[in-house]
């Protein structure tokens, strides 16, 4: 029996997430039926997370045992032909039985990118989050350093997070800007439920002059959801990448990935 890692790029705009619901077509779902019609075995796959509805992937990592002995590039390029082109898986290859997609990996890297023109783009509007004001990128860069470290993270997090525990570490959150898109980047051993999208809403509020940089220190004392900002669109959201052993190398505030 063999254990597989797969990366997979996907745009999550007609998916209801990744992972499989009764009310939605789901990533994992399409994956996992990809896989069957090239394998001719049913695989259920384990992944590094879950993705909400709409929200994108540049690297996923997902993982699925299977007894067949197909070469490598065969579960790319094979399984490429079953899928949409929404979906891609981009590399495979061979772990260990007891690797743990979710468990092993060290940290995450989301990006959030937000679109500052005064008319909205129909060709980017499900990349992006349009935002017609100006930003004080300034602003949003000194609150964006607060929210680095380990803390609670409870005023961040969807009103029906199921998380026992609130506290994660943040390693790094940038705020940079390329032509007329504000990218937030933030990477991290672990998440709650729509804490990227909260963080870039607080963010964008700081930019408007709604809150002041110095609340974002405040909202980790003060875990109340309603004193954040708005929930971003999960449009404008990515997982860029996940780490583990031997691949997690970060010189803070210096995303070269």
């Amino acid at each position: 029996m063999r254990t597989i890692r797969l990366t997979i790029e996907y745009d999550g705009t007609n998916y209801a997430g990744w992972q499989i619901q009764p009310n939605g077509l789901a990533v994992q779902q399409v994956i996992e039926e990809a896989l069957q019609r090239l394998l001719g075995e049913g695989v259920r796959l384990r992944s590094s997370g879950r993705t909400d509805a709409g929200v994108h992937a540049r690297g996923m990592v997902a993982a699925f045992r299977t007894t067949t002995r197909l070469p490598l590039r065969a579960y790319v390029e094979g399984t490429n032909r079953f899928l949409p082109p929404d979906i891609a898986i981009l590399d495979a290859d061979e772990v260990p039985s007891g690797f743990r997609p979710i468990g092993d990996a060290l940290a995450k890297h989301y990006r959030y990118t937000i679109l500052t023109t005064p008319v909205r783009s129909p060709l980017h509007r499900f990349q992006a989050w349009h935002v017609r004001e100006a930003l004080d990128l300034d602003a949003m860069r000194a609150a964006a350093g607060r929210l680095v470290g380990r803390h609670d993270y409870a005023a961040f997090r969807a009103s029906n997070c199921a998380a026992r525990t609130t506290v994660r570490r943040i390693d790094a959150v940038s705020v940079s800007q390329s032509a007329e898109r504000v990218i937030i980047d933030v990477v991290g051993e672990g998440f709650l439920k729509n804490m990227v999208r909260v963080m870039a809403g607080t963010l964008v509020d700081i930019g408007r002059g709604r809150f002041s940089p110095e609340h974002a220190s405040w909202l980790l004392s003060n875990p109340d959801r309603k004193k954040a900002g708005v929930t971003a669109p999960a449009c404008g959201l990515c997982l860029m990448r996940v780490y583990y052993e031997g691949s997690y190398e970060l010189c803070v505030m210096s995303f070269e990935f």
